[in-house]
């Protein structure tokens, strides 16, 4: 390096080796600014601001060669010159010149995430702030301020810089100057400047720490977002008109949105009430009258309306007497009949709130049921009632039924969103009120069979199915579940075998659910018949799903069993591997053993009741492992109560020491919970002998049936070698007939017949050993029937038709 001509090098590893001592040469730089001499100081902050021009030098040495374009850049970061530069600002605190130079030179260094984090730890934020009401006629004073600013929150930790602006005295700075360029600002560039003043008063908003309410600029803010709504005077905002720019537009959104941080902050609710938020939110809660409403664009009033509605769910639910007062439930059910009206309107869908709402009104009709859901979400009794009263519940339904038919044509997130809110919101308009679930009964349950009968393929497209399907679930245990007439029709409309369908897909998520609903249906008399008629893939019945939902569960619990399912642990036969693990703490009586937690944390409990409400005798299509576990299941409770005792046993020994008979009580309580177990595995083990005995007899009987088979294949094929033998051998066929006649003379009757002529049963010549067919030869008649001996001529014998000859006599009769 040369000192006269610096930032030039002779070779290429000159930057690295003298990158420590460039490094502290460029940091004395802003040590340098203590040097009292406002030259100096410009000087130098132009020397810096000189870093980034990217330009070569014009003179060069000879075998030198200029270093690379960021070199001084990356020089700065290394020694830390930010930072001091930062501190360098106290001693230029009454120099506006000087302090204008400065602020520059924090500009181009704040476009460095390095030169930000060391200009963060000399307080950057906080004392650029305090600048920005500071007295300067041509306004450079604020623009660089807020400028560094920005870079601050892009480059460095945003929760770091907001903490530094989150006390009271910049607080106050950045209110005065908002306020300033709010009520004076009349060129682009000042309502520019003010809505980024207003981006920075959200993101310290969003702080929980900041003086926002002592400040009073929360309250300011508040009065800023409603007073063209509610046209109330407000003496901080007086000489303020506001047109109708981008400008203007970009901070009403931000006002809105600053609207839905404030009601996150409890103490900010009082003041949402006292400025007449609701009704100013309300005041969009509207149908579109014509394009251009209110000097808006049609675009910009959809964009403001649908903000304004997403707040207002946000804000409703913090201002019921407001909300009510309002009128809001009629508002909204207004509105929403609009979004399923035959109007003419087509939503442009730029915005955010806006999307997929492209050419319909499915952003309105899903903004406007969000406030409903966040308002019935309460479980206030006078909104909800309100809300029956107005026929919201029949409104609903048209409105799901509208819904539904929209999505048989196309997926749509929006859609399955609208739906899954309306079935929250007659969930808990329904639940608990038999009147309103008749309300519901036919239509809804309708609705409901057409959701369970989803595509299972559909769950995983991440589109919204799932959700509708657990909303459709909820809205079935609220709105059907207690109301007869409403059970009625859902098990004639077969719903118990969709639930069973859904069960069969063995889903853990969707198990838990369907079981506690068919739980609770079991209450109803019919449903047992239901149950045990389904019949599932192979023809498998609800028990063995039932049997085997069992059995994966306490796979997935880690509970021991031996390779055939018997009880592997007579001692604790159905505690899992998490469960074992687990020390026995001594606990007070309100707080429940892990024994107790257990039974909420699986499905166990929910298919030991069902399978008690269908009766453990009888149950058709079960294999032995089936009745193997069965047998288990059928103890769940004395085994459960079995845990517990030996929880209460354990804490007892662990603090006390039982008396003798005390003692003895707790130790056969013990061996009780443990004889049960023995006599359970027993049970399964005769179980398991039986089967294998029923194999075993099985397999014989099968085997006997191939010999059957096999020996009459033997004889098949020994008549055809016989017959064979007959036709191609004549002194064979001659030996065949002599034994055929042998074995027909020998099973004739051996008594003669009395007075009665014999007739022989030969047919002469035949030389066949097969059957023969019909021959009758009459070989002698009595002479006085016919009045002559008859010749010994041979007739040819006729087939006579009895049935014509039945038929002839009767019509002579």
């Amino acid at each position: 390096m040369q000192a006269p001509l610096p930032f030039q090098k002779k070779k290429f590893s000159d930057e690295v080796n003298y990158s420590v001592a460039v490094s502290k040469s460029i940091a004395q730089l802003g040590c340098l600014m203590r040097v009292p001499s406002s030259q100096v100081r410009i000087q130098i902050c132009k020397c810096i601001i000189s870093f980034y021009k990217m330009e070569l030098p014009k003179k060069l040495l000879p075998g030198y060669q200029p270093t690379s374009a960021d070199y001084k850049i990356q020089m700065a970061e290394l020694g830390g010159l930010a930072e001091t530069l930062v501190l360098s600002l106290a001693l230029v605190e009454n120099q506006l010149t000087e302090k204008l130079w400065v602020l520059k030179a924090l500009q181009h260094l704040s476009n460095s995430g390095v030169n930000c984090r060391h200009m963060i730890k000399a307080q950057a934020a906080s004392r650029l702030c305090l600048y920005l009401n500071g007295t300067d006629p041509s306004g450079q004073l604020v623009f660089r301020s807020s400028e560094i600013l920005w870079n601050l929150l892009e480059n460095t930790s945003k929760e770091e810089v907001v903490s530094q602006l989150s006390s009271l005295e910049c607080i106050h700075a950045l209110k005065e100057i908002f306020v300033d360029r709010l009520i004076n600002g009349f060129r682009h560039y000042d309502r520019q400047l003010r809505n980024d003043l207003l981006v920075i008063a959200t993101l310290v908003a969003e702080n929980s720490a900041a003086s926002m309410i002592e400040s009073g600029f929360t309250m300011l803010l508040i009065a800023l977002a409603t007073f063209t709504e509610v046209k109330i005077p407000n003496p901080l905002l007086e000489g303020l008109k506001l047109t109708y720019s981008y400008e203007d537009f970009e901070m009403k959104k931000l006002l809105f949105n600053i609207i839905g941080i404030f009601s996150k902050d409890p103490h900010a609710v009082q003041l949402l009430s006292e400025n007449d938020v609701m009704p100013a939110l309300l005041y969009y809660v509207k149908p579109h009258k014509k394009p251009g409403f209110h000097d808006w664009s049609a675009a910009q009033y959809e964009e403001l309306q649908l903000h304004a509605i997403a707040i207002l769910a946000s804000v409703a639910p913090l201002l019921v007497d407001k909300y009510l007062s309002c009128q809001a439930n009629t508002l909204l059910l207004v509105f929403l009949e609009w979004c399923v009206g035959q109007d003419p309107f087509f939503g442009q869908g730029n915005s955010f709130h806006g999307t997929g709402g492209r050419g319909s009104k499915l952003a309105q009709m899903r903004y406007g049921l969000r406030v409903l859901k966040s308002v019935v979400s309460l479980y206030d009794d006078a909104v909800n009632l309100n809300l029956c009263d107005q026929g919201a519940i029949s409104q609903l339904l048209e409105i799901l039924k509208y819904a539904a038919n929209k999505l048989e044509q196309k997926d749509d997130a929006i859609l399955l969103e609208i739906q899954a809110n309306i079935l929250f919101i007659l969930s808990v308009l329904c639940e608990n009120d038999v009147h309103r679930k008749e309300l519901f009964s036919y239509e809804g349950v309708h609705l409901l069979i057409s959701f369970l009968q989803m595509d299972p393929k559909k769950l995983h497209s991440g589109l919204g199915h799932r959700r509708l399907l657990f909303s459709a679930l909820d809205c079935l245990w609220s709105c059907v579940i207690g109301c007869y007439i409403a059970e009625d029709y859902f098990l004639e409309q077969q719903g118990i075998f969709f639930l069973l369908d859904l069960l069969a897909l063995k889903q853990k998520s969707l198990c838990n659910i369907i079981l506690g609903i068919l739980s609770e249906f079991c209450d109803n008399p019919k449903t047992i018949i239901h149950i045990s008629t389904w019949r599932g893939e192979k023809d498998q019945t609800a028990a063995k799903l039932l049997i085997q939902l069992w059995r994966q569960e306490e796979l997935d619990l880690g509970v021991q069993r031996d390779q055939y399912g018997r009880i592997a642990d007579v001692k604790r036969p159905i505690a899992g591997s998490f469960q074992k693990e687990q020390e026995i703490i001594p606990m007070p009586s309100s707080c429940p053993s892990f024994a107790i937690i257990e039974i909420s944390e699986n499905i166990r409990a929910k298919l030991y009741s069902l399978l008690c409400k269908l009766g453990f005798e009888n149950l058709p299509g079960l294999s032995a492992k089936d009745f193997i576990t069965l047998a288990i299941i059928r103890r769940y409770i004395d085994f459960k109560v079995g845990e517990v005792w030996s929880e209460v046993c354990t804490e007892l020994k662990e603090e006390f020491r039982p008396i003798a008979s005390d003692e003895e009580t707790l130790r056969v309580i013990s061996e009780v919970s443990e004889n049960i177990g023995k006599m359970v595995t027993a049970y399964q083990t005769e179980v398991l002998e039986n089967h294998h005995h029923q194999e075993i007899q099985e397999e014989e009987k099968a085997y006997t049936k191939i010999r059957a088979v096999h020996k009459q294949k033997e004889m098949v094929n020994k008549s055809w070698e016989n017959f064979l033998t007959r036709t191609s051998n004549y002194e064979a066929l001659k030996k065949a007939k002599r034994l055929q006649e042998k074995l027909i003379e020998a099973s004739k009757s051996k008594s003669k017949t009395q007075n009665g002529a014999v007739h022989s049963t030969d047919i002469k010549g035949l030389g066949t050993t097969v059957g023969s067919g019909r021959l009758v030869t009459v070989e002698s008649a009595p002479s006085q029937l016919v009045g002559r001996p008859l010749s010994a001529k041979r007739l040819p014998v006729k087939r006579v038709s009895f049935g014509a000859g039945a038929l002839k006599r009767n019509e002579k009769s």
